[in-house]
């Protein structure tokens, strides 16, 4: 395994569990808030990403991101994974607001992680690496799965799942790594 990745696998989990270390009324103030935001509580569009639903939810989504650092992390550079990561936090904060305004709260890193098996997949298959294709797939019927035969597939373990967070994290995680690809091909050749 590659030292590297195996370094940001664990820094991916620490920033994901260190924040249930905080009090619980400090990191439900973390929360994405409808109505803390409309009252100018800006952080929490990137604090929604990091705090959880509990010490369950944490773990769950710190073991995702863990496996998808070691399966997809080498697909792009670190400046790369950091525009991806951004980018995907900006598309379902703007998601949630403009096109879901249904959604009164989110929490967790589910969307993000759907950003980051997007992006991993789009990488991995531009460098025509057959498993791109394989978790393109997957994440597509999963997607549609949720948004319009059945919803959850349960993989929360009963915890509340903000769906739409999965579709725009995606949604980010495309648009991320397509930007970074046109951005690559405009810069002259040295």
């Amino acid at each position: 395994m590659n030292r590297r990745l195996f370094v940001v696998a664990l820094l991916v989990l620490a920033g994901l569990l260190l924040p249930l270390l905080l009090p619980e009324a400090i990191q439900a103030d973390g929360r994405y808030d409808r109505s803390a935001l409309a009252s100018g509580e800006w952080w929490r569009l990137l604090s929604a990403h990091v705090v959880h639903l509990g010490v369950r939810h944490a773990l769950l989504n710190a073991a995702a991101a863990a496996i998808l650092v070691l399966l997809v992390g080498h697909a792009l550079s670190a400046r790369g994974w950091l525009v991806v990561v951004l980018g995907s936090m900006i598309a379902i904060d703007a998601g949630l607001w403009f096109g879901s305004p249904a959604v009164s709260w989110y929490a967790g890193a589910s969307g993000v992680l759907h950003s980051v098996i997007a992006a991993g997949g789009l990488a991995l298959a531009s460098l025509r690496d057959w498993r791109g294709g394989i978790l393109l797939a997957l994440l597509t019927s999963k997607l549609i799965f949720e948004q319009s035969i059945s919803g959850d597939l349960g993989f929360a373990g009963g915890l509340p799942v903000v769906l739409d967070a999965h579709l725009y994290g995606a949604s980010g995680g495309v648009v991320a790594v397509v930007g970074l690809y046109l951005a690559r091909k405009r810069q002259p050749d040295h």
